[in-house]
């Protein structure tokens, strides 16, 4: 007989209010930005975006981040913190830190985004190089909490961190209820890296707009999510595989437990977009939306511009698109918007 394997308990919509609690003052409470389609109609249905690379460390990140050491005891909080990342959730932890009075040390690989590594040293954090290797930056965490007595704050796997970046669900529903759109046909696209993000939305979304429509998108070139979501179990992807997509936030090997245990009963699909949709993408939220989104922050933006005509209640619906985060290279930045711009 096999054995189903089990996930952990649930996230719920009152861990996510007291997150949006916790973070009053902290993140900032993004607007939704009219993307398309542009109808004479008032009240008509709209495409979003809710740009999270607004926030003060440039991601969606900071609200997990700060929400996981906002809650750590005072004894906890005395012996300082350590995380693995390849940028964003590392910004997010060094600028929560500092804000708590805390001492941060950051596991990095040694192909992390400058601008990222720059924006973890302003916070004043500590970083230690290793692989590009994600299971190589859990590895050098687990060993740094060990011998320094640190207290582990993972990545995304954390019903904190999953509570945290579920506060981006609750804004999405309050302020399409400020536009008079609460009864209106809802779909949302989002971003899947290690599964924080969308599961945190999942709950939010689901539990009070339980007719809305979630949809995860991640690369082509690291698509364990959809593995997973389709075959009901965690797929585990190998960095020779991930570290192939552009999009350096979602390199993840494979979705958390936690976040899983979110996705598996909520999400309502999981569609994947080429490293050409993602550069597309880009230079789309450049010249319609005059934001700047990282290939990770724009993958969201490179499934509605494949999937657009695919969606539920199309006509209908409102549509939010989560843009999770602005932080790339400005020649790495130029260099992707031009070959957007030479696609036929």
């Amino acid at each position: 007989m096999t054995t189903r394997e089990t996930y952990p308990d649930q996230v719920t919509l009152a861990d996510v209010q007291a997150a949006a609690d916790c973070l009053t003052g902290v993140a900032l409470r993004t607007p939704l930005l009219a993307f398309g389609p542009f109808d004479d109609e008032i009240g008509a249905p709209r495409v979003w975006l809710k740009p999270e690379n607004l926030q003060p460390i440039g991601a969606f990140k900071i609200r997990g981040a700060y929400n996981a050491l906002a809650t750590l005891s005072p004894e906890e909080r005395a012996h300082g913190v350590v995380t693995h990342s390849s940028g964003n959730h590392a910004q997010g932890i060094a600028r929560a830190a500092r804000m708590l009075g805390m001492k941060a040390v950051i596991v990095m690989p040694l192909d992390a985004p400058a601008i990222k590594v720059a924006g973890v040293r302003a916070d004043g954090a500590e970083i230690d190089f290793v692989s590009a290797d994600n299971e190589a930056r859990v590895k050098r965490a687990d060993e740094l909490a060990a011998e320094r007595g640190l207290v582990l704050i993972p990545s995304y796997d954390d019903a904190r961190i999953v509570a945290g970046q579920g506060t981006i669900g609750l804004e999405i529903v309050e302020q399409l209820a400020e536009l008079g759109r609460a009864n209106e046909p809802l779909t949302v696209l989002v971003p899947i890296g290690g599964g924080g993000l969308s599961s945190g939305v999942c709950v939010a979304i689901k539990s009070l707009r339980p007719d809305a429509t979630v949809i995860g998108v991640e690369p082509e070139l690291a698509a364990d999510a959809a593995d997973s979501i389709r075959e009901d179990r965690i797929v585990r992807w190998g960095p020779e595989l991930t570290g192939r997509t552009i999009a350096d936030g979602v390199r993840t090997s494979a979705v958390g437990r936690i976040p899983f245990a979110q996705l598996r009963r909520l999400i309502d699909d999981v569609v994947t977009v080429s490293e050409d949709d993602i550069k597309r993408a880009m230079l789309e939220a450049s010249t319609r939306a005059r934001i700047v989104a990282e290939p990770s922050g724009a993958v969201s933006i490179a499934g509605w511009l494949r999937y657009g005509d695919e969606l539920p209640n199309v006509a209908e619906a409102d549509t939010v698109i989560i843009v999770s985060g602005g932080n790339v290279d400005p020649e790495t930045y130029r260099t992707l918007l031009a070959e957007a711009a030479g696609l036929d």
